[in-house]
């Protein structure tokens, strides 16, 4: 059988455009690895204060630094993410929030939560 040129493609994802679901899902499943990644890197802080005063000053200064703020920062974010689409999903494993502009908005709405709480969380701890 000869390769026929002519035919049409079958269309690839470059030339769809994804609705916000879709990147709500894939930014929910990276927010769960980040969380586990970052709770690992909690985790050797809080170890590091049981081992020598030179090892919990080397982790201090790294979360101390402005990269390891904005990393606390991000993680934050995450976290309150995670919660925020997790809240959503309950919705939805029980049936409610499947209309295209219900669940358009409600992802719109985890996304300003997440924000918010993030803010106001550094706001209260940078204040403290």
């Amino acid at each position: 059988m000869a390769w026929n040129d002519t035919r049409p493609l079958s269309p690839h994802l470059q030339h769809y455009k994804l609705p916000l679901t879709a990147y709500l899902s894939v930014a929910h499943r990276a927010a769960g690895i980040i969380n586990s990644v970052a709770i690992a890197l909690l985790v050797l802080l809080i170890a590091s204060a049981a081992g020598t005063p030179e090892n919990y000053e080397f982790m201090s200064g790294i979360a101390n630094s402005w990269f390891g703020k904005l990393a606390m920062f991000g993680f934050t974010l995450s976290l309150y993410y995670h919660m925020a689409n997790g809240i959503r999903h309950l919705f939805w494993d029980v049936g409610h929030g499947f209309e295209l502009e219900t669940a358009r908005k409600s992802g719109i709405a985890c996304m300003a939560v997440a924000g918010v709480l993030s803010v106001i969380t550094w706001m209260v701890a940078l204040a403290a």
